[in-house]
């Protein structure tokens, strides 16, 4: 949080400060804050009027514990109302311990259950192409703990032979693997074929550059790193 401008990441502390109850998954919020911050406020085409704009970006996070700063982002873009915060995790309240994407405006899925995430996106951007869709990205946020599920390595595999450019992954990496990859994260994308960079996950301008290197026929990877 600390490499937002002073204006913005006051306001993020405020709204992330108003949410309670769940400490156990508050540094797994914290280290996604600017990624989401960056993604929302720089990459991607989304329009808090409208989030189901048939022309939006999708973004899919799969890494949906912790969602205290996709909630705090999500408010500060105007897609569901601040008072909304200080409800996060009440019996009926919109705003859960997971994000639910039939209550929550711009979610796009349900999450929380991890390893689901990557390969839903696939499936999403091959979706998009059926359909002749040119426009809209589909970006997923994963954890690099979340990386030892399997579904994700079909996903990883799949999308480079099938040529899924619209398809960008950005894995937060915290360090919270159990078992880690022989030569690091990104290299388990580049041997599937992926294009991508790592990057420190709290630079936003770090961050916006590499999703400028999307390619047409190759999904592109952006492994944030960051310090618990």
């Amino acid at each position: 949080m600390k490499t937002l401008n002073a204006p913005t990441g006051d306001l993020l502390d405020t709204y992330f400060a108003l949410q309670s109850g769940d400490a156990k998954h508050e540094t797994a919020a914290t280290s996604t804050l600017d990624v989401l911050w960056t993604l929302y406020d720089r990459v991607l085409r989304v329009d808090p009027a409208n989030p189901s704009d048939p022309a939006r970006d999708r973004f899919l996070v799969s890494k949906g514990h912790g969602p205290q700063a996709l909630y705090a982002v999500l408010a500060a873009k105007g897609f569901f109302p601040v008072e909304w915060l200080a409800t996060f995790g009440e019996f009926d309240s919109p705003l859960g311990h997971h994000p639910d994407r039939l209550l929550i405006p711009g979610v796009e899925i349900s999450s929380g259950s991890l390893g689901h995430g990557l390969p839903i996106a696939l499936g999403t951007a091959l979706a998009l192409d059926a359909q002749g869709m040119d426009g809209p990205r589909v970006v997923c946020l994963v954890g690099d703990g979340e990386l030892d599920e399997g579904s994700n390595h079909e996903a990883i595999a799949v999308a480079a032979r099938l040529g899924v450019g619209r398809l960008q992954a950005v894995v937060v990496d915290n360090s919270s693997s159990r078992h880690g990859w022989p030569g690091g994260i990104a290299a388990r994308f580049e041997v599937e074929g992926w294009r991508g960079v790592t990057v420190d996950g709290r630079d936003h301008y770090a961050i916006e550059r590499a999703f400028s290197l999307q390619s047409p026929s190759v999904p592109l990877f952006v492994v944030a790193e960051v310090t618990r």
